[in-house]
């Protein structure tokens, strides 16, 4: 079964980067959704083989592909397929980008509906009732 589009976590965004240029964090919070981003694999990282660096399109690293889709990720770029990527969205771990194998421009998902809030009938806190003292 191919893939098109997946999701994927960016993690380490709390780790500085080598040199002068600005932290991860100040340069996750400059991407826009839709900002295109590079992804780099890194052989020779000495804390995982299968490492892919990610880096916005001012070239500043953003984190890595997590680990456990890295290795895969990794795979498909050396079988030759074409991978595109796109920032989708800064979370608290770091960001998400949005990454197509296909060669085509990845495609941001619709944003999930926020949750339905119960307008009438609502009552957050059910068993409180003011105590009856009266005033003097």
């Amino acid at each position: 079964m191919p893939i098109h589009q997946l999701s994927l976590p960016i993690v380490g965004a709390d780790y500085p980067n080598k040199g002068k240029s600005p932290g991860r964090r100040f340069e996750i919070a400059l991407c826009a959704p839709g900002d295109p981003l590079e992804l780099r694999p890194e052989p020779d990282n000495p804390a995982d083989e299968h490492a892919i660096a990610v880096y916005s399109e001012r070239g500043v690293q953003l984190g890595y592909i997590s680990s456990q889709r890295a290795v895969r990720v990794a795979q498909l770029i050396r079988q030759g397929h074409t991978v595109t990527a796109i920032f989708q969205e800064a979370t608290r771990f770091g960001a998400v980008a949005r990454v197509s194998f296909d060669g085509a421009v990845p495609e941001l998902p619709l944003p999930a509906p926020p949750p339905e809030v119960p307008t009438t009938g609502f009552d957050p806190d059910p068993d409180w009732y003011p105590d009856e003292v009266w005033p003097d």
